[in-house]
């Protein structure tokens, strides 16, 4: 497994629009989500074994903060073409398995991954109600083989702070995971 970080998109950008296709046959756009106080973008997919250790806990951030006000999706931009299990049918497979309690959309064209400047599996970005960046990193020090328990503390924290309209830390470690797999040209 390399390990790649994320590339820690400056805080307070603004976040990129997007248009994209989702496992539930819809189409979701950052509107989609303007009622919500804070919006979360993780970026994940189906392979990476880093998204597979976490994927309770993603589950488990679903079940506790949306009803808090806190719309959640997930966007998977891996090369389908050279990652085929990556692909839409896997991914609607993989929501349906799991559960996901929150959106699963393809950027086939991997044009929003290069927007939000994500760089690896699982990559967290969390805009306040004006959808300015105030968290991107980790979700914990638990990492495949570390021994460490996954709780998601690290941005568990950064959602409660901004739900409670307190200050958050600069202090943002990044995440670390597989790279995401670019198309030739896009890396």
């Amino acid at each position: 497994m390399a390990l790649t970080a994320s590339s820690m998109l400056p805080l307070g950008t603004r976040a990129p629009d997007f248009s994209l296709p989702a496992t539930d046959g819809k189409l979701y756009s950052l509107q989609s989500f303007h009622a919500s106080r804070l919006l979360l973008v993780m970026f994940i997919c189906n392979h990476c074994p880093f998204v597979k250790h976490v994927r309770q806990e993603l589950l488990a951030l679903a079940r506790d903060y949306q009803d808090k006000g806190v719309a959640i999706v997930a966007i998977n931009s891996n090369d389908i073409q050279a990652y085929p299990a990556d692909n839409m049918e896997n991914m609607k497979q993989e929501a349906a398995t799991w559960g996901f309690g929150f959106p699963y959309l393809l950027d086939e064209e991997q044009t929003v991954a290069l927007a939000y400047d994500a760089a690896c599996t699982p990559d967290f970005f969390l805009f306040d109600e004006k959808r300015h960046l105030v968290y991107r990193g980790r979700l914990d020090g638990s990492r495949p083989g570390n021994d460490i328990p996954v709780t998601g503390t690290e941005l568990r924290a950064a959602m409660d702070a901004a739900l409670a309209n307190k200050p958050l830390s600069a202090g943002q470690l990044p995440s670390v995971g597989c790279n995401i797999k670019w198309k030739p040209g896009n890396a």
